[in-house]
């Protein structure tokens, strides 16, 4: 706890705590960065389950290095919010889910490319079951996110 609470006196912590606007344009950065990562990821997850069939599915493999950029933002973002208030935060049991959720979901997106769009150009018959689990996996997760304002600290 003495590293988190140091890390929460250091001067990213003081430069977000110390404005008005730092901590509600972090929000807003990660805001973004989480619409781009979890709306193309459903995007391409709703597809594969069967909706919009007149898209070709080979014409969703574009989206994928513009989820890992959402990704990387949310990343960063998500990061400097930590550190604003990290012992708060790693207590916190619905930031532990949230991290865990966001670790599965990253294995199981990276999968899901490798799946749904291999070498062959047909798509495996995983590709729709890691379609349904990266949907429930992000929603698992902002969920989580949004959890953190109302759930108190582990004791």
């Amino acid at each position: 706890m003495a590293f988190l609470a140091w890390l929460s006196s250091s001067p990213v912590g003081e430069w977000v705590s110390g404005s008005t606007w730092v901590y509600p344009g972090l929000l807003f950065v990660h805001t973004l960065g989480l619409g781009i990562l979890v709306g193309l990821n459903s995007a391409v997850g709703l597809r594969l389950l069967g909706f919009a069939p007149q898209i070709p599915v080979a014409d969703m493999e574009p989206l994928f290095p513009y989820m890992w950029a959402g990704f990387w933002v949310n990343a960063v973002s998500g990061s400097i919010l930590f550190i604003n208030d990290a012992p708060k935060k790693a207590a916190n049991p619905s930031f532990i889910v949230k991290l865990a959720l966001i670790a599965v979901a990253v294995v199981v997106m990276r999968a899901l490319r490798r799946e749904a769009f291999p070498r062959s150009g047909v798509p495996s018959s995983r590709a729709r079951l890691l379609a349904a689990a990266s949907l429930t996996l992000w929603a698992g997760a902002i969920t989580a996110g949004r959890l953190m304002a109302y759930t108190a600290a582990l004791r």
